[in-house]
Parts: structure tokens; C-alpha cells; sequence
């Protein structure tokens, strides 16, 4: 399989308009359009009965969230870090090789999409945004879909956002409110082929990403 974008090449920076927030030069960070990227696939292996696809932050510094956003502070390239997750989708239907850009997601959306925008019979999972807003009042909720990078600007390090897909020989069954561990156990023995795509993101003044 090969999975392209028109909204950025493997290994370009994702323009602002499909990312959460963009750089301020007074506030550091502000809302951006959180446009889902466009994605096409092709390839398909024979016997496809569905797609699966995944968005994952794996450069996330792992860390307390007092520690990101910082002014004065800086995330060194070499803290530990783990995975974010952006988006999951499941039971994307076979006849589907193409999502345009927006079609999943059109803004940020305080408190989570309660129904994400996507293909017909596709059921997206929890992003990361779950847990990170988790006890803000303006902004707490759940988070399905697709919502995009974020990154602390105060970290030194390009974030990296690897864009999945998966043909799956099955449709699955999963709750409502899925997260990754979840997926991945659902996936797991179905995928009969996949194809990835890694886009950069950095909203450090400081980081000049080309």
C-alpha cells in the first residue's frame, strides 16, 4: 500500500490550518482551523473488508503538564517521551481510498467532537486532547476524531506525527469511546496490509522547520 497527502509530503512540515494551534508572537499559541489532512491510499490488497487509520504523536515529551508551556523553561531534545495519539478511526468501508482535507474535522471544538465528521459507518476513537484537558472547565471533555498537533512551545524538539492506515479483513467491533490500547487489540491479526506517512510540526519561536 501507499498512502500520500495533498496536504503536506511525507516528511514536510503540516501546514498550520490542519494543526490545534499555531504560533503567537504575543501569546506563544493560538486556536488554529484543526483542518483533518487530506489522505489518499492505493495499493489495496485483495479481500479488504475495511480501513483502520491512526495518527500518533511517538516525540511527546513524558512529562507533567506544569512542565509544558513553560515561558523560561525549555523541554531538552533528550527528555524521555511517548506516544500522543491524534486521531483513530475504524470501519472506514473499503470503497473509501480518499478523505479530503476537512472532512473530519473543521475546527477545535471546546470539549471534544461529540459526532466527528467522517465516511459513512466510520466510528473514531479518543485522541490524547482526553486526558490532557482532563480538569480544564472550559475545555474538558472527550476528544474523537482527529484533532491536530499542538506541540509545547517551549520544547526544543520537532514533533513527529505518523499518519497509519490499515486494510483490515474485517469490520470491528469496539465501545463508543475506544482509545489506542483498544485499537490496537481490535486490529491486532486483521491487517492485511498498512502504509504510513510522517508529517513535522514545531510551534517554538526558536524552531525554523522547512
Amino acid at each position: 500500500m501507499k498512502l500520500t497527502s495533498d496536504s503536506f509530503e511525507d516528511g514536510d512540515v503540516i501546514p498550520g490550518r490542519c494543526a490545534f494551534c499555531v504560533k503567537d508572537p504575543k501569546t506563544f499559541l493560538r486556536l488554529s482551523q484543526n483542518l483533518s489532512p487530506e489522505l489518499s491510499w492505493r495499493g489495496i490488497p485483495e479481500g479488504t473488508r475495511s480501513f483502520a487509520l491512526s495518527c500518533i504523536d511517538p516525540t511527546a515529551p513524558a512529562t507533567k503538564p506544569d512542565y509544558v508551556n513553560t515561558p523560561g523553561s525549555t523541554i531538552p531534545a533528550k527528555y524521555p517521551r511517548g506516544e500522543f495519539v491524534h486521531w483513530l478511526a475504524v470501519n472506514i468501508p473499503a470503497s473509501v481510498t480518499q478523505l479530503a482535507e476537512g472532512a473530519c474535522s473543521k475546527a477545535v471544538i471546546p470539549g471534544g467532537k461529540r459526532i466527528p465528521d467522517g465516511p459513512d459507518g466510520c466510528q473514531q476513537g479518543l485522541n490524547d486532547y482526553t486526558g490532557w484537558f482532563a480538569g480544564d472547565k472550559d475545555m474538558e471533555g472527550p476528544y474523537l476524531g482527529y484533532d491536530g498537533p499542538c506541540p509545547p512551545f517551549n520544547d526544543s524538539l520537532p514533533h513527529q506525527y505518523v499518519f497509519t492506515v490499515y486494510a483490515l479483513d474485517a469490520q470491528l467491533q469496539l465501545p463508543e469511546h475506544y482509545n489506542l490500547a483498544d485499537f490496537r487489540k481490535a486490529i491486532e491479526g486483521h491487517v492485511l496490509a498498512q502504509a504510513s506517512l510522517t508529517g513535522r510540526y514545531a510551534t517554538n519561536p526558536d524552531i525554523r522547520l522547512k
